[in-house]
């Protein structure tokens, strides 16, 4: 298969399902969003606010994402190439909203092993006061993180848009993708939910409401799965960035450079499906 093919098809595949899945996920998310904050039930549920607040951002990071689509579709890149601040605003873009969807999913799995606590003092010690402090305390610290590690992206010529400070590049390897955007938040989210799950399952115990018992068994169940995709499709676009920004590939190896710019668009998918599963709850 030739290198022209390759781009080709990684050009059409960028473009059909990113129109298909942000498309679905932008309508889905907005209707979470209306859920979450329209119904009764989900009103003063802290795991239900975190989990509005992601709503939000996936819409958000939806929009910059099928812009660049539209980018692609009409000129056959993003445009991100030939400019440095298009460049650099991209990736704070993307990173600050895909760093708020992560730790939001975090919080709402945190708040579901506190609520479902056995112990008194566990289930009052977070209050929706203090859900909103945390959730404005996080998207202030990754708004300003972003915003400085976007500062040392730059276009470089044959291999585009790429991190140009070595210091940046070992940050990027070793701490953000695998650490920050890694493992950090998904061993958070999951450690949380399971421990939340174990609480739910001795729930009956506990002299409280039929209703509420449904409703923290639903909250649970829900950030339990959310987390299940969390895990599942981010690893692999983290693992893809560490060997992107460690081996830029540039365009005058047409085949390798195919293959890469493939593989990174297949993975980008699974971080764009991530963003739109919210919406089947």
């Amino acid at each position: 298969m030739s290198s022209e093919l390759l781009l080709h098809i990684t050009t059409l595949y960028s473009v059909y399902h990113a129109y298909i899945i942000l498309s679905l996920g932008i309508l889905g998310n907005i209707i979470t969003f209306l859920v979450f904050t329209g119904l009764k039930l989900f009103r003063g549920n802290r795991s239900a606010f975190f989990l509005s607040i992601e709503s939000i951002a996936n819409i958000l990071y939806a929009l910059v994402s099928l812009s660049l689509t539209i980018l692609t579709s009409i000129y056959g890149d993003d445009r991100t190439g030939s400019s440095d601040t298009w460049c650099k605003i991209k990736f704070m873009l993307a990173q600050v909203f895909l760093l708020i969807t992560y730790f939001m999913i975090c919080c709402a799995a945190a708040d579901q092993f506190f609520s479902t606590s056995y112990f008194f003092e566990r289930q009052h010690c977070c209050t929706m006061r203090v859900a909103q402090i945390a959730a404005f305390t996080m998207i202030c610290i990754w708004t300003v993180h972003s915003i400085i590690f976007a500062l040392f992206f730059q276009v470089k010529p044959l291999v585009g848009c790429v991190i140009g400070n070595p210091i940046a590049v070992e940050y990027g390897s070793f701490f953000f993708y695998p650490v920050l955007a890694g493992f950090m938040p998904i061993l958070t989210a999951v450690v949380f939910s399971l421990l939340a799950y174990r609480n739910v399952r001795r729930i009956v115990r506990r002299q409280i409401p039929i209703a509420r018992r449904r409703l923290d068994r639903q909250m649970t169940a829900m950030v339990f799965v959310r987390v299940l995709c969390f895990l599942c499709l981010i690893f692999p676009y983290n693992f893809s960035r560490i060997y992107a920004i460690n081996n830029p590939i540039p365009i005058t190896q047409p085949y390798s450079y195919a293959v890469s710019q493939l593989v990174q668009i297949v993975f980008l998918s699974f971080v764009r499906i991530n963003s739109a599963v919210i919406s089947i709850f």
